[in-house]
């Protein structure tokens, strides 16, 4: 069931920005800066954050290992800006592609990351699986209102 919503909700920000033009995936609505092409970059990064690196106990993969995040923690969202849906559309499938190729080999929702917070609870897969539905979830929200706005698409 967890991969399942999560699975769900990767696809439905993946149709929120599908038939866009680039003005529009970039379009913001004041005084918000957040805009349809950061978020997809943004979840991008926190598929290889989450899975790849805190899971899995890999490095971060390219371009999270050069992002500047000390002078802009933003760095994903903003960076966006410049970057083709193209792009950001095969960085953000190659992510998901990565997660689940880790989330496979894993035979138990109770097992412990690799790098987890330190000081805090425990971190297991399903913790990270239901913090990950969350962030889609929140996001997609997001994507729903930037959606609606743009050509009055609503739905998911």
């Amino acid at each position: 069931m967890l991969f399942s919503f999560l699975d769900y909700y990767r696809a439905v920000i993946r149709r929120k920005a599908e038939g866009l033009s680039d003005a529009e995936v970039r379009m913001t609505s004041p005084p918000s800066s957040m805009n349809l092409i950061g978020m997809i970059k943004h979840l991008a990064f926190v598929e290889d954050y989450w899975f790849g690196h805190r899971l899995a106990g890999n490095e971060p993969c390219h371009p999270w290992d050069l992002a500047p995040w000390q002078q802009d923690p933003d760095w994903d969202w903003h960076s966006a800006i410049d970057d083709s849906q193209h792009e950001v559309f095969a960085l953000f499938d190659k992510a998901v592609d990565a997660s689940r190729s880790i989330q496979s080999r894993i035979d138990t929702l109770s097992a412990q990351v690799a790098w987890p917070n330190t000081g805090e609870e425990d971190m297991t897969f399903r913790w990270i699986l239901v913090h990950m539905i969350e962030e889609y979830a929140r996001h997609a929200g997001h994507a729903d209102l930037l959606r609606e706005r743009l050509d009055g698409q609503t739905g998911d």
